[in-house]
């Protein structure tokens, strides 16, 4: 290599510089001005909510808030299952195909940060769904719970599918390749498997949390 290229990637990577910057690839991605910013991507959007569920859960912790507890029940609901979505969808797509998930202009994660970006999540609030929290956040439980959490899931579902496409309409490009690579009929048929498949990870935390923890028997079974 010359002296000259040399010295043009010491100008883009310090020595001690992780990835390359300025650049083209992950680093565009990371600053990049896009209509919808970062939240044009799942994994962003899924690690907001994870954020403010985990914050409520802390400062519940260190209050002994019954509010910020209860704050924290109603966003995990939310994002527990979106965070199981994202850990399935991601490493499911990326054993098939890397490219499917990853733009071919974009290195590869390392792994340390690929886990804490599409494992990680999903396992502590799964944890959390289990060991710290009630059976539901409502008092009574809803009856029409499951029906209400279907209908949720496939709202969350289409919502970041119109966002994605409002997004593609001022940017010219999706935030993940295999949208580009599927028909509009097709991306409606992946978004309804994907809230039909939350809806069921979510079904699945609860079945989760009756194994480990049994049934609540109301007061009135009690007496009967």
């Amino acid at each position: 290599m010359s002296s000259s290229k040399i010295s043009e990637k010491l100008i883009r990577q310090h020595p001690l510089q992780r990835l390359e910057s300025p650049s083209k690839g992950f680093s565009g991605v990371v600053h990049n001005d896009s209509y919808g910013w970062h939240f044009q991507y799942l994994t962003i959007i899924g690690l907001s909510i994870s954020t403010l569920c985990f914050t409520s859960g802390l400062l519940a912790d260190a209050t002994s808030s019954h509010t910020l507890f209860t704050l924290k029940n109603y966003l995990a609901l939310v994002a527990a299952p979106i965070e199981l979505l994202i850990s399935l969808l991601y490493w499911g797509l990326r054993a098939i195909d890397p490219a499917l998930v990853i733009p071919p202009d974009l290195p590869m994660l390392p792994f340390w940060t690929d886990l804490c970006f599409h494992l990680f999540p999903s396992l502590l609030l799964s944890l959390d769904a289990i060991l710290l929290s009630p059976p539901w956040p409502t008092n009574p439980v809803n009856p029409n719970a499951p029906f209400v959490t279907l209908v949720a899931s496939m709202a969350i579902s289409f919502t970041y599918w119109f966002w994605i496409e409002l997004c593609h309409s001022h940017n010219g490009f999706y935030p993940y390749p295999i949208f580009a690579l599927l028909g509009t009929w097709q991306r409606i048929g992946l978004f309804v498997v994907s809230g039909v498949t939350m809806w069921l990870l979510g079904a699945g935390l609860r079945m989760g949390y009756t194994r480990v923890n049994g049934y609540e028997v109301s007061e009135m079974k009690k007496d009967v």
